[in-house]
């Protein structure tokens, strides 16, 4: 780029220098030949034209003007020319640059023709030796630029490759090493302030995000091995006790039955996973629609209002009217229904659980707020992981999904999932934009 606008900027220097003065030489000349066609006409052809001819060339001081005046076989009439050059095929247009003999000497010319009303040829031109000296200078000039403008250029696009090579080295290096396998690699922070700084911190980011969904893998992994191991032990137990005993239909069929409930449970976990990486890919949502959450929750409380009061809890909800919304009220549905089954089954006999919803910023809020022993402070980031469970809820049944599908409905429809731990108990929030 940088050898392309410089070669655009001496072919301007060319156009405004020896094409300026090609300009003026060919104006020079027309002048000439209007000044002669309006003397034939005017002032009794040929014969005039002859006299004008003399004149003109007597007042030449420079002494380059070329003139000659032929008639139509080329037979000679008047002008500094002895014979008509026999490269130069007479018309009306064309411009010519040759060496023509004058005063004994062979000197370049430019030159251009006309065939007169009369059929006499006419041939103008410029003697244009000095103007082919300057033109030389220039185009000597022109030609050591350029050379050295491809080296200037070759130097500096070497030079600036060096430079962006060392400053992209540590990319390199960095993603070398986490590639093979080093994971607390990540770029060296500069502080230039400029759009490489800014692509390494990016990167850094993506860096810890990796990071962070691998370890997420690997948990994952392992929470499937040791929630999984349980029941399927369990339930391979039973079947082999079944088969040691007498042969008992009542006692092979509980066996079975409890088998079946064991793997359903599995079945039930693994559905789970399968809906949450559904609603993470962002599938779900091709199901956005406008609806009012209000039914909705009504629904989920009148729902868990009974499952409540089979545990002695309370159930109050303060929602209003109507709730405008845009999204999936389907899987809203299902993350207020896990909230209410963990506040519901966590909460102690005699107290009361609070489903709310309000309005506020165009944010709509929905709580549930309950007794319970609640969550530690610093156990609220890894709550909504999968197969997460706080201490306190090691021997209650479950399989640690319901915030993790809560924390991926919230942030498939742009909101977020809070957790305030409120002395005692746990107050979940799950915030998703208002509808317009």
């Amino acid at each position: 780029m940088f050898a392309v606008g410089a070669l655009g900027l001496v072919g301007l220097l060319w156009w405004t220098t020896a094409g300026s003065q090609q300009r003026a030489t060919d104006a020079s000349i027309l002048a000439d030949i209007y000044a002669l066609s309006g003397n034939w006409q005017n002032d009794g052809g040929v014969q005039s034209g002859m006299v004008r001819i003399r004149d003109m060339l007597a007042e030449d001081i420079q002494s380059t003007n070329i003139i000659l005046l032929t008639t139509p076989d080329r037979h000679f009439l008047a002008g500094n020319l002895d014979t008509w050059p026999l490269a130069i095929i007479p018309d009306n247009e064309t411009w010519h640059e040759i060496e023509v003999l004058r005063v004994g000497a062979q000197v370049p010319a430019r030159v251009t023709t006309r065939i007169m009303s009369d059929g006499n040829l006419l041939l103008v031109g410029r003697d244009i030796t000095a103007g082919m000296a300057v033109r030389t200078m220039i185009r000597e000039a022109i030609l050591w630029s350029i050379a050295l403008t491809i080296l200037l250029a070759v130097l500096g696009g070497l030079l600036i490759r060096r430079m962006l090579v060392r400053r992209l080295r540590p990319f390199l290096t960095t993603a070398q090493r986490f590639a093979a396998g080093d994971l607390t690699q990540r770029v060296p922070a500069r502080e230039t302030g400029d759009e490489i700084n800014d692509l390494g911190s990016k990167l850094n980011t993506m860096l810890d995000r990796t990071v962070l969904l691998m370890e997420g893998i690997q948990h994952v992994s392992n929470a499937i091995a040791h929630d999984l191991r349980t029941p399927i032990t369990r339930a391979r137990a039973r079947l082999e006790e079944a088969t040691r005993s007498p042969p008992d239909v009542e006692t092979m069929r509980g066996a079975i039955e409890r088998a079946i409930a064991d793997l359903d449970g599995i079945t039930t976990v693994f559905q789970a996973l399968m809906r949450i990486t559904e609603i993470e890919s962002g599938a779900r949502r091709a199901a956005f629609a406008a609806a009012d959450l209000a039914p909705v929750l009504l629904d989920m409380a009148e729902t868990y209002e009974a499952v409540a009061e089979e545990r002695n809890v309370k159930l109050v909800a303060y929602l209003p009217p109507k709730i405008a919304f845009v999204g999936d009220r389907d899987l809203v549905a299902q993350a207020v229904a896990n909230l209410l089954d963990n506040a519901v089954k966590f909460t102690p006999a005699g107290t009361t659980v609070t489903l709310k919803a309000e309005l506020q910023d165009n944010m709509i809020t929905i709580s549930v707020s309950d007794a319970g022993p609640g969550i530690p402070h610093k156990d609220h980031t890894h709550a909504v992981a999968r197969f997460w469970r706080a201490e306190t809820a090691r021997n209650t049944p479950g399989s640690g999904l319901g915030l993790a599908m809560v924390d991926a409905v919230a942030t498939l429809h742009g909101g977020t999932l809070l957790l305030n731990n409120t002395d005692p108990g746990l107050c979940a929030i799950l915030k998703l934009p208002a509808a317009p």
